[in-house]
């Protein structure tokens, strides 16, 4: 949601006829997309510029078949008349492990109703820009029975009547997040028309984006500890591996800091499936599409050829690791390399004992276990090998990062093993009695 500019090329299909858009006042009804649309983009976000663009073809194509299940869950289709199921789903405790919901539980929301929400779009109200359009602040009343009567702030994005890819990000956003519910992902909680005026509804982050917490500046901007470091890597490791897990694999494409959102509890959820497309089928290793994502987090083969395997997400997530490891952008990283590739310069300055000080995030102030930073690097320099298949998964990835964080609490528990035995020592006990 920071600050970013967006130019487009190529023309991506038309915003659904309104044939199949139901009456706005319908809050219970749904909507159905066409089965392909692509998407265009160049973004450039603090210091990084996106490339490419889509063609018509390699659009992003409808998530779930007549028959996508993963476990026990299974679905006729993506859109359902009957929301009854979803409803209860979404408000319940969330699946810990993520679920798909048998129908997608999304509020459709008049123009009026938002419009109110931010007080006619105030600018008092703007959390930010993007390629689609501007991101307001809202306050609506809560529709769950637990909270009836109750407001409710959420998060607007108001399409850019000038913006051709925010439509595609439109749809490609209702078709991934209108079903799929995992702790580690955003909740889209419904979306609107008026018109040629496109809104998308989400839940409110109070801590907004990592991308603001690592790079932003100011008094309202607070460092990360290491420990909610950690907590925010695995968030976003699981919810990377909850996509990957799928039957229909999908492939997130556009993993970076700006779209990694905080909670107030700095839990972290994948936001913008704006660029997010299906994977391969069982037979393929790879689907081909033009390249589209952000410079620096894109990974290599993908650039070089158009071929996107669901493990060029792993590459984004260890230069994202790199990134919270040193506290810079990973364009400054590049520039510090000169003719070295990342990996050569993160061996030298991460796994390096000696150097490895010298190249953390000052904002740590030092308070990080060295072996445990370590061990992360060690991660990071795994998911950013130039192969794909030599990339760890990211089932691998979580298992590391919380053995990892489960290392990293023991030194607490010891030191006050250690401090009660020398306490009992000064009192001429034996230890330990």
């Amino acid at each position: 949601m920071g600050n970013c500019w967006s130019l487009q090329s190529g023309s991506p299909s038309g915003i659904p006829n309104s044939n199949n858009a139901h009456d706005p006042n319908n809050q219970s009804g749904s909507i159905q997309f066409s089965s392909g649309f692509s998407n265009a983009k160049l973004i450039q976000n603090g210091n990084s510029t996106s490339l490419g663009r889509s063609s018509h073809s390699g659009g992003t194509s409808r998530l779930f078949s007549n028959k996508f299940s993963t476990g026990n869950n299974t679905s006729s289709s993506l859109w359902s008349s009957d929301n009854s199921q979803a409803s209860r789903l979404r408000d319940e405790e969330e699946f810990p492990n993520g679920q798909i919901l048998d129908a997608a539980n999304l509020r459709v929301f008049t123009f009026a109703e938002l419009r109110a929400a931010t007080k006619n779009f105030r600018t008092d109200s703007v959390l930010g820009e993007g390629g689609f359009g501007t991101v307001f602040q809202g306050l609506i009343k809560d529709t769950a029975a637990s909270a009836r009567g109750k407001e409710l702030t959420i998060a607007i994005k108001k399409l850019n009547s000038e913006s051709k890819q925010g439509i595609a990000e439109w749809q490609s956003e209702v078709n991934f997040l209108g079903r799929l519910s995992h702790p580690n992902l955003v909740k889209l909680l419904g979306f609107g028309r008026e018109d040629s005026e496109l809104f998308l509804v989400y839940e409110f982050m109070h801590r907004g984006s990592l991308d603001n917490h690592l790079f932003g500046r100011g008094s309202t901007v607070r460092p990360l500890s290491w420990d909610t470091r950690l907590k925010v890597m695995i968030g976003a490791a699981r919810g990377l591996n909850f996509l990957h897990s799928l039957e229909k694999k999908i492939i997130y494409r556009d993993f970076k800091p700006s779209n990694i959102l905080l909670d107030e509890a700095y839990t972290a959820k994948l936001s913008d499936f704006g660029l997010a497309k299906t994977g391969p089928s069982y037979d393929h290793s790879h689907v081909s599409t033009q390249v589209v994502g952000t410079h620096g987090y894109a990974a290599p083969e993908y650039i070089a050829t158009g071929h996107l395997y669901v493990k060029s997400d792993v590459y984004g997530f260890g230069i994202v690791l790199m990134e919270m490891l040193t506290g810079k952008r990973i364009g400054d990283i590049k520039h510090l390399c000169e003719k070295k590739s990342l990996q050569d310069w993160l061996k030298l300055n991460l796994l390096n004992r000696g150097k490895m000080r010298m190249n953390m995030d000052v904002k740590l102030e030092g308070k990080y276990p060295p072996n445990l930073a370590s061990k992360v690097a060690q991660l990071t320099l795994k998911c950013i090998q130039v192969e794909p298949k030599v990339r760890p998964s990211m089932k691998e990835v979580v298992e590391t990062l919380e053995q990892i964080e489960a290392a990293n609490e023991k030194p607490a528990d010891n030191r006050k093993k250690t401090n009660h035995s020398r306490a009992v020592q000064l009192h001429g006990q034996p230890d330990g009695g």
